[in-house]
């Protein structure tokens, strides 16, 4: 089947290729409104594709956008990449979603291949540990933002929520109603993963603002099928917690699970704040309070900053982070001790 051209199209609408590049484009200015018709008509009677690889090679650009979130399962990564995907939209962008699973190979991997797919830039939520492919990104001009982490020394600019900010309103909550004994579980530690090291640090500081004591056996960085263990062996200590912080909306998840498996009543026996403002929180019962990170505002200062930096060719960022404020969300799941 022979495949049709340009020059087909612009034969069969009585107009020139360049005019049917024009329409393809959408430079309209000085196109009249019967031509534009004729072009569509054209296009559709003749079943016409354009070729995306050869316009790509002419006009540098695939007008695609990748995307590599950590771990596709938080719910944050879902509401910030559906956020990202309509500002490209607007912007008559595609995007590329992958999953790295916190795993550096993968994400070196994704980001080999979406470059070598000509994507026209990325946006990163960093393992961390592949610095070197950061700098050479950087070292090369090439578009790059990250999302919800920074990576130490690699000035990419970075959109996060303030995390010890977020960990220490849950704590001043949990304080004020009258709890002095606060755990908190979170995903594994890593030191390259910057809101969980934050988010950890917060915690701390606001027991300590408290007068609260740190327990080191009140604190767990665990993957989150271990969190029945981790609560059993908790909730069984001569002074048990009256609180968790869950670290992510994973350890909430869990924690909810363990609370129904082992008829543990949330807001009564424990009470619980989880960080990630999940869509069940509200009408779980009794409901969860939170503290939200403004997801799709996030999202789309994301799309909005990347895109910028594809117009404008340049990765020279004027501030490198940006910091967005959390949202505590009051609900059920806390219990008030000071009525004890």
């Amino acid at each position: 089947m022979k495949t049709v051209t340009m020059a087909d199209v612009a034969k069969q609408a009585n107009v020139s290729k360049s005019t049917v590049s024009q329409y393809l484009n959408k430079r309209y200015d000085y196109m009249g409104e019967k031509t534009k018709a004729r072009i569509e008509q054209a296009i559709k009677e003749l079943g016409y594709q354009p070729n995306i690889v050869a316009r790509s090679l002419k006009q540098k650009s695939t007008r695609t956008i990748g995307v590599i979130v950590a771990n596709i399962l938080h719910n944050f990564s879902t509401e910030v990449s559906r956020a990202i995907e309509d500002a490209c939209h607007r912007a008559d962008f595609h995007t590329i979603i992958c999953n790295a699973d916190d795993d550096p190979d993968k994400e070196k991997k994704y980001i080999e291949m979406l470059r070598a797919k000509q994507v026209d830039g990325l946006i990163i939520f960093p393992t961390g540990n592949n610095r070197d492919l950061y700098r050479k990104m950087l070292d090369q001009n090439y578009p790059v933002v990250f999302v919800d982490r920074s990576v130490p020394d690699i000035p990419i600019s970075s959109i996060m929520l303030e995390n010890e900010k977020a960990s220490e309103i849950a704590v001043d909550y949990l304080a004020k109603k009258g709890h002095e004994r606060i755990a908190m579980i979170t995903t594994p530690m890593n030191e390259n993963v910057s809101s969980r090291v934050e988010r950890m640090e917060g915690y701390k500081r606001a027991l300590q603002s408290h007068g609260l004591e740190v327990r080191e056996d009140y604190i767990r960085s665990i993957d989150p099928e271990q969190v029945e263990e981790i609560l059993e062996g908790m909730l069984a200590l001569g002074q048990p917690p009256q609180a968790i912080l869950a670290g992510n909306d994973l350890i909430l998840k869990e924690v909810l699970t363990f609370s129904k498996l082992h008829r543990f009543k949330i807001g009564e026996d424990l009470s619980v704040i989880g960080i990630d403002d999940v869509p069940y929180a509200s009408f779980y019962s009794p409901a969860i309070t939170t503290i939200a990170q403004p997801t799709f505002k996030m999202g789309k200062v994301a799309g909005e900053l990347l895109l910028d930096k594809i117009n404008k060719k340049s990765t020279v960022d004027k501030r490198p982070d940006y910091h967005f404020e959390p949202t505590l969300m009051v609900r059920e799941s806390v219990k008030d001790h000071k009525e004890d």
